[in-house]
C-alpha cells in the first residue's frame, strides 16, 4: 500500500511542476503579444501622423509626386501587414520612405521655417522614439519565451503543447543603413 501512496506522490509532483512549467510560458507568450500591442498603438500614432506631413510638405513642394506616392503606399502596406516579420518589413520600407519625405524637406527652407512642419516633425520624433522602446520591449519578450521553451525540462512540454519560437521585430535592411549613416552634424 506504501508503495501506491508513493507513486501518486511522485505522480502529484510531476503534475504540478508540468503545470508550472506551463502556466509559466502562457505567461510569456502574453507578455509578449502585450508587447506586441504596444507596438501596435506606436505605429497607429505614426501612421495617422504620416498624412498630415505629406500633406504639409506638399504645399512646399508639390512637384515631388513620386515621394508623396511612395509614402503613401508604404503606408498602406505597413497598416495591412501580418506576421511579426511581414510587418516588421513593412514599417522598415515606410521608415526609408518617410526618410525620403524628409530629405525633400530639407531643399525647402520655407518648409524647415513652418511651425506646424516643425510639431509634424517633432512629434514623428517622439514617435519614433516610442516605437524603438517598444521593439525592445517585445524583442526582450521574445527572447525571453524563446529562452523558456528551449531550456530544460521545458523543452519536453513546450513542443508538445505546441509552443514554437516566435521572430523578433527587426530592423529592416534599409533602416540599418540608416543607422549605420546617420548624417553628422557640424557646427
Amino acid at each position: 500500500m506504501q508503495g501506491w501512496v508513493i507513486w501518486v506522490v511522485v505522480f502529484g509532483v510531476i503534475v504540478l511542476f508540468a503545470v508550472s512549467i506551463y502556466n509559466r510560458i502562457v505567461l510569456l507568450v502574453q507578455a509578449r503579444k502585450t508587447a506586441l500591442a504596444d507596438i501596435d498603438v506606436q505605429l497607429k500614432q505614426r501612421h495617422d501622423l504620416i498624412p498630415n506631413l505629406v500633406e504639409t510638405v506638399k504645399g512646399f513642394a508639390s512637384h515631388e509626386k513620386e515621394v508623396f506616392e511612395k509614402v503613401t503606399e508604404a503606408r498602406a502596406s505597413a497598416m495591412q501587414a501580418g506576421p511579426v516579420a511581414a510587418r516588421a518589413k513593412a514599417e522598415g520600407a515606410l521608415g526609408a520612405a518617410m526618410m525620403n519625405l524628409m530629405g525633400v524637406a530639407e531643399n525647402y527652407p520655407q518648409l524647415k521655417a513652418d511651425a506646424n512642419f516643425r510639431q509634424l516633425q517633432s512629434d514623428l520624433s517622439d514617435i519614433e522614439n516610442k516605437i524603438a522602446a517598444a521593439r525592445r520591449f517585445f524583442n526582450n519578450a521574445t527572447q525571453e519565451y524563446n529562452t523558456a521553451i528551449k531550456q530544460f525540462p521545458a523543452v519536453l512540454l513546450a513542443g508538445a503543447a505546441g509552443f514554437h519560437e516566435e521572430s523578433f521585430f527587426e530592423v529592416d535592411e534599409s533602416e540599418k543603413h540608416a543607422v549605420k549613416d546617420a548624417p553628422q552634424v557640424s557646427f
